[in-house]
């Protein structure tokens, strides 16, 4: 993947990472616990009702899941604290439509022994109705309206 469609930030596990690519995933900001996703819904990710389709929401809260419980420098000794999925739940709140940019905010909530806690938001916005103006409609800061929550559950691969 290239550093361009990152927007400079990067994040080891995006390398080879070509689902995201595919999906045109844009990492706005990364961190130890933390991430925040953003992509264009496309046609080719809708279902047959013209909305997008689950499967597109899920794998975009997937990678800013992975991205927040991963280390973004991993050091030689970091490869021992590689963590994957051991369980995920999402509820679909409300529809998102072609054209609409969609957001995803990973954060940790807790992280214990091996296993970690994560709750991803996700949410839509017509492009130019993001929350990052004073004149938005949604409020400054906002990214849209919510459509999903994710939770994800990780363990450490060993």
């Amino acid at each position: 993947m290239t550093e361009a469609a990152l927007s400079g930030v990067t994040h080891p596990i995006l390398e080879n990472d070509y689902a995201s690519e595919w999906m045109g995933i844009e990492v706005l900001a990364v961190s130890d616990g933390h991430a925040t996703i953003r992509m264009t819904l496309r046609q080719e990710m809708l279902n047959g009702f013209g909305m997008a389709h689950g499967g597109m929401i899920f794998a975009f809260a997937d990678t800013a899941f992975a991205l927040a419980c991963n280390p973004v420098n991993p050091g030689p000794g970091d490869m021992d604290s590689i963590t994957v999925a051991a369980g995920v739940d999402i509820n679909f709140l409300k529809p998102a439509y072609r054209g609409q940019v969609i957001t995803a905010i990973a954060d940790r909530r807790s992280s214990a022994g091996r296993s970690g806690l994560y709750d991803i938001q996700i949410f839509a916005a017509d492009p130019g109705q993001t929350g990052s103006s004073p004149d938005s409609p949604l409020g400054a800061g906002q990214p849209g309206e919510l459509i999903a929550e994710f939770r994800g559950r990780t363990i450490l691969k060993k």
